[in-house]
């Protein structure tokens, strides 16, 4: 905690000296320095490691999951620029939010825990077992081991009930989008499977992931021109379907995509999949730079929505690592979007304010977490080409599993759940742990 005392104090005293920023991208050093002044803006609406203040939460208006993205992003900064002024807060917000049973469900976050906010947390702690961020003590659950108690828990839930299949977007039955079956969600558990297939090399995930993104599909979620919606209603048996893109929809199904392609060592079927998503994102690019076009144009973004670009950028450079014949699509859409990004975060007193919107020029007076972290993914995503691969388990990877985490169940705090219907769910869902566990520690240990 000193040495990030020191480096906020230290950018409070460079911050009335920043002028407008010219990224230079020849330049590692230009990159590190605007990305660095970036990530302490975002830090500041951290109220997580002052007094009175909850580790891994920013409070409102952020909801839980955009906390646990932005702590993807500072692993990400850490793994780009090797600063480790962030390391201790990283892994203080981590292991605070695990919850009782250490698969990312706290109690506190169940009256809108969503399995997309589960997944989230869940991409992140991934990110830190790919990219050996620094271990928990030992005496704490590891990173590997918590992305396989989320993937263990969503696993559990796959609903054949309605629609064949799929996540529901709400995990619990008295939480409004229970009914809900939406991309974001599946998309998450698809390349969180993809993820630990690779690292494992356990084909059960592959499996799942493959089981994923044939059900996306097959429901039409997935277009056969690879565009991305964003959900349907189970009730209606998932016949109709919401057609607004997101841009983080097309990222998650992207990686993934490029993760399998990775892991079958360039399965073609994989190759033709990748590329489609891959064409299908020039949606979310005017004249190469990103916008969310579902709703920049019309000033309607949320303050989630404000933040999805920043997953997309970081997908897209997963992509490149995975499978480097996409940089030629990718690299220059990246470049042009950062040049634009940190064009667009000199704003404020401190000139160091993001906005969103980068395809216009001046600020569009939005900023926060979301804003800052979007510019910050984006702008170190294009040292990607440098950075080392993403470990695996047997190649340089050091964090320990537990193939049978997050078997135990779903429970609530919040509502009762009474009815026959819910304690039969329950009871299902305990079966199929059961089943999973037992496929997936099977495998397991005959790899690793």
């Amino acid at each position: 905690m000193a040495t990030l005392r020191r480096l906020y104090t230290s950018l409070v005293l460079l911050a009335p000296l920043i002028a407008a920023y010219e990224l230079d991208l020849d330049s590692r050093k230009s990159i590190l320095d605007i990305s660095r002044h970036i990530a302490y803006k975002m830090m500041t609406f951290y109220p997580g490691n002052k007094t009175g203040g909850i580790p891994g939460l920013f409070g409102d208006p952020y909801y839980w999951w955009e906390a646990g993205a932005a702590f993807g992003s500072l692993i990400d900064y850490w793994y780009y620029t090797g600063d480790e002024g962030y390391v201790d807060v990283i892994t203080e917000a981590m292991l605070h939010q695990v919850g009782p049973d250490q698969n990312y469900m706290p109690p506190n976050q169940s009256k809108s825990l969503g399995n997309d906010d589960q997944g989230f947390w869940a991409l992140s702690a991934m990110s830190a077992a790919e990219k050996n961020f620094p271990n928990p003590p030992d005496d704490q659950p590891q990173w590997l081991a918590l992305s396989q108690a989320v993937f263990n828990s969503q696993a559990a839930r796959w609903d054949t009930l309605k629609c064949g299949g799929g996540l529901r977007w709400q995990i619990f039955t008295f939480n409004d989008g229970y009914v809900y079956k939406n991309t974001v969600s599946n998309g998450c558990f698809f390349q969180l499977g993809a993820r630990l297939a690779r690292y494992t090399r356990n084909n059960t995930y592959a499996e799942w992931a493959e089981k994923a993104y044939h059900w996306t599909e097959s429901i039409g979620l997935l277009s056969k021109d690879y565009k991305l919606f964003d959900g349907t209603d189970s009730n209606l048996n998932c016949s109709e379907l919401n057609h607004i893109q997101w841009s983080y929809n097309a990222g998650l199904y992207l990686a993934g995509a490029a993760y399998m392609y990775n892991y079958t060592n360039g399965e073609e079927r994989w190759r033709t999949r990748l590329s489609g998503i891959l064409n299908a994102t020039d949606v979310f690019f005017i004249n190469d730079t990103m916008a969310e076009v579902a709703c920049e144009s019309s000033d309607t973004c949320d303050v989630d929505q404000r933040s999805f670009k920043a997953y997309t950028s970081r997908f897209m450079a997963l992509t490149v690592q995975m499978a480097p014949w996409t940089a030629d699509f990718i690299m220059p859409k990246l470049r042009t979007s950062a040049k634009a990004a940190a064009r667009h975060c000199s704003f404020g007193e401190d000139k160091n304010t993001c906005g969103m919107t980068w395809t216009q020029e001046g600020w569009d007076n939005k900023y926060g977490v979301g804003e800052q972290m979007c510019a910050l993914e984006t702008i170190q995503s294009n040292l990607i080409k440098s950075a080392a691969p993403p470990v695996t388990a047997d190649n340089g990877g050091t964090s320990m599993g537990n193939p049978g985490a997050g078997t135990g169940g779903d429970r609530a705090v919040s509502a009762p759940q009474t009815s026959t219907t819910q304690k039969d769910r329950i009871g299902a869902g305990f079966l199929t742990a059961f089943v999973i566990i037992l496929m997936i520690m099977g495998g397991y240990f005959m790899i690793v």
